[in-house]
């Protein structure tokens, strides 16, 4: 069962380093229950979850939000989605869910992470296999990161 004690740090989290890295407000969207696998997004970091809490966490932006974040944390121009860019998703990614995990810690959750992997391109499939997910929705004036939470705890 996806618990508010796993979902709030990662709130906390992307308003934190969005504000701080892109330089930009964050208020969250509706956030809803989505059991779909295949991605919807153009761009997605995932970032593993392992330890007292497993899954993983699916931050999902059109390519032309990645690339105004990725020109927002490197103060360049970014006129095409490229390795630069995807580096800096991947890096938004890692540090938001490293954030999140000191907050998970201070709930009694010890959290590994994984490197980030990056996937683009709508309609790829990504399964939880049984871990239900929550879509936290972060607007931006840089567009909106979805933030896909799947984690389950695994000392129950």
């Amino acid at each position: 069962m996806l618990k508010a004690s796993f979902i709030n740090p990662f709130i906390t989290a992307a308003s934190d380093v969005l504000e701080s890295e892109c330089k930009t407000d964050a208020s969250r969207g509706q956030m809803h229950m989505d059991s779909t696998r295949a991605t919807s997004s153009e761009v997605t970091a995932i970032v593993g979850v392992t330890g007292d809490l497993q899954g993983i966490v699916l931050y999902g932006m059109s390519e032309r939000t990645a690339k105004a974040v990725a020109a927002a944390m490197s103060d360049m121009q970014v006129p095409f989605f490229d390795t630069m860019a995807e580096s800096a998703i991947a890096e938004l990614g890692n540090m938001i869910t490293g954030l999140a995990t000191t907050g998970l810690e201070s709930e009694g959750y010890q959290c590994q992470l994984t490197p980030p992997t990056m996937v683009t391109g709508r309609g790829v499939i990504i399964s939880t296999i049984d871990i239900e997910h929550l879509v936290i929705p972060m607007k931006t004036k840089l567009g909106s990161v979805d933030i896909n939470v799947a984690l389950r705890q695994t000392n129950v």
